[in-house]
């Protein structure tokens, strides 16, 4: 699936928490006289409670169908279904998308080859994430959780009517061995991280399992951590342990509880899912609504070029683009003149990727920063929005883009407090200045000729001079090298007018574009200098932040390409994940935007505050789709009189 490029303005992110905040605040009430007792009850025991000292229990447990971060949850218990989907959606009908490159494997774990798209879905976790409000979560395998105000541990209760997609009970042994076995197996930052802060799982029975966390690390994130694992069936790795690792990739995925399972994987050709008509959740409210096609097809293609045209002849039926050529230029094809396909442009409330190119900062040649800075200087944004995408993005600056965790101007508050408190880990620069900004660059050509002069006086501060050839070198006669490593065609054109500007500074800069295998193999062993690269971000950052930029796995984290270590930024991680409060959790986030930005490990690039989606139009979605979704996957349906309509005229299959 295209990567949903998101983002909104600040004033767009106020207006959505204030209508969130309407939302929790106004509820449907059947009877005039019955809401009035009400109130009067409620008041008079708000007035008792008022004159009594307020004290909570420490050993107070809280039981719920779902849980916030911060605040309280939208959905009352019982709900009927998120707001978000259509519950009268039909059901029917395929979605096809489509996947560019290669797979080699349909375990999506592994830790070898390339996993096939989607290959994850079909296993569920105990709970999930609503779409309408950052940082809330109700229960899909569990039906309930309890943990104490301390959330020192948590228990989730399962639903006893789970089953995995061969007929068999999902057990609290089956969260338990699932949690171990991607210890055991997983990723290395993940399984380091998680051992140390989520000590202990067992099963207290058959669909009852409970997490103990570390006194060691805060607590928050501990319960969505938990909440959010895979969860496979221990019977079937167990069956062949030798064959069914997590980390090896093999054709088989195995079995998971969730609405698809696998038909049919064809290499590097196509993989089919189809719905499982033996679904145990599909009456949930959590899915109510949602799961609405019978199969998902993903066609694979060599290059964008032929994935474009497979689009164009009903190969697949929908694409989410990203590629700012195509969205202005491709779609000049009959079928979208007549209408019979849509190019759509959906709101997208999250926070944009924070893209851009990153320096591998486990390199010595960007160990000066001011290196980084003069290949920061070297792209020239405005030229390649303009020359090469066609207007269509704006330039990035903040990790935490439009949103309220952006850190901007001067330091105030307790953003300044926090940045203080680093005392000597930071630049006193910091406190006194304005975050660092993507410089500006004159649109007319490729380089921007005074930014290449900055660029390189700082070279020469950082003792690369040129030499007779017009190379840079340092005292020890070595070459500044430079190598870029892609694998994508579309990125190609985009990135060779940047290493030309790299190779007038005289840097000896190349670009180098390896097939997907090699090149997902060098990314995991971090054998690369410089590559274009994507941070997730969200609205409530926590844990996920260790990984990304944090110290402790930074030589070898897939998440941390730069390889970033640096104490001040461990600390403001442990301070966002420590947040007991909103605000306290956007004061350092907003001070780890600015610390990271002064870093200029990347180069940053551009982003969108929409998806860009085209389809045939067989396929509907709700009025209301959230502000965090776009609902491909999981809230569109096939409208099945337009789908048939297109076949009789002939222009699909």
């Amino acid at each position: 699936m295209a990567s949903h490029m998101a983002g909104n303005q600040a004033g767009k992110n106020q207006q959505r928490r204030g209508a969130q905040a309407r939302v929790r605040a106004v509820r449907p009430d059947p009877g005039g006289v019955l809401r009035a007792a009400y109130l009067l009850a409620l008041g008079f025991v708000l007035v008792l409670l008022l004159a009594l000292p307020l004290r909570v229990e420490a050993g107070a447990i809280v039981k719920s169908h779902g849980f916030a971060e911060f605040g309280t949850l939208k959905y009352p218990e019982g709900f009927a279904h998120f707001d978000y989907v259509n519950p009268e959606a039909p059901k029917g009908g395929e979605l096809s998308i489509s996947a560019v490159g290669t797979f080699d494997s349909m375990n999506p774990y592994t830790r070898k080859g390339r996993g096939g798209a989607l290959a994850s879905e079909h296993f569920e976790s105990l709970m999930i994430e609503s779409y309408d409000e950052p940082g809330s979560y109700y229960g899909l395998i569990a039906e309930s959780l309890e943990y104490p105000l301390t959330q020192d541990w948590v228990i989730f209760n399962l639903r006893p009517e789970a089953r995995f997609s061969d007929g068999s009970p999902v057990t609290a042994d089956d969260v338990v061995f699932s949690h171990n076995i991607l210890l055991d197996q997983g990723l290395q930052s993940y399984a380091e991280a998680v051992r140390k802060r989520i000590p202990k799982a067992e099963a207290l029975g058959p669909h009852q399992v409970k997490f103990y966390f570390s006194p060691d690390f805060p607590r928050r994130a501990m319960i969505t951590q938990v909440a959010g694992t895979p969860v496979f069936s221990k019977a079937w790795f167990e069956a062949d342990p030798e064959n069914r690792r997590l980390d090896e990739p093999r054709l088989d995925p195995g079995i998971g509880s969730g609405p698809y399972i696998l038909d049919k994987a064809e290499i590097n050709q196509r993989i089919t899912y189809r719905r499982n008509p033996d679904y145990w959740g599909k009456d949930l409210n959590v899915n109510i609504g949602r799961h609405n096609y019978d199969s998902i097809r993903v066609e694979y293609f060599g290059d964008a070029i032929a994935a474009m045209e497979g689009f164009k002849a009903g190969v697949y039926t929908v694409r989410p683009e990203n590629n700012s050529k195509s969205w202005a230029t491709a779609y000049d094809f009959d079928a979208v003149a007549k209408g019979d396909v849509i190019k759509d442009e959906i709101p997208n409330g999250n926070v944009p990727a924070a893209s851009g190119f990153v320096m591998n900062l486990l390199r010595p040649q960007f160990q000066d920063i001011r290196v980084r800075e003069a290949v920061q200087l070297a792209f020239n944004f405005e030229w390649t929005n303009e020359s090469l995408q066609y207007g269509l993005f704006r330039h990035r600056s903040s990790f935490w883009q439009d949103s309220d965790l952006e850190a901007k101007g001067l330091p105030q508050g307790r953003e300044l407090e926090v940045l203080t408190a680093l005392g000597d880990q930071i630049d006193p620069g910091l406190l006194t200045s304005e975050p660092v900004m993507a410089h500006a660059s004159k649109p007319k050509r490729p380089n921007d000729r005074s930014n290449l002069r900055r660029a390189m006086k700082l070279l020469d501060e950082a003792g690369w001079e040129v030499n007779s050839d017009g190379m840079r070198q340092n005292e020890a006669g070595e070459l500044l090298k430079i190598e870029f490593l892609l694998d994508s065609p579309t990125l190609e054109r985009i990135v060779s007018p940047y290493v030309s500007n790299l190779q007038a500074m005289g840097i000896d800069a190349v670009l180098n574009r390896v097939d997907y295998a090699q090149y997902t193999s060098r990314r995991r062993e971090k054998d690369f200098d410089m590559v274009s690269f994507a941070y997730r971000k969200s609205l409530e950052p926590s844990t996920g932040l260790y990984q990304q930029f944090g110290a402790e796995a930074h030589e070898y984290s897939v998440f941390n390409p730069a390889g970033l270590a640096d104490p001040a930024v461990d600390a403001l991680i442990d301070n966002i994940v420590d947040a007991k409060t909103q605000d306290v959790l956007y004061s350092n986030t907003r001070a780890l935007d600015r610390v990271l930005r002064a870093k200029r490990f990347m180069v940053p690039t551009w982003y969108l505050d929409v998806s860009w989606i085209a389809y045939w139009k067989q396929y509907a979605y709700p009025e209301n789709l959230p502000p965090y979704s776009t609902g491909l996957l999981d809230l569109w349906w096939v409208d099945a009189d337009r789908e048939a309509a297109l076949k009789a005229s002939g222009a699909l299959r």
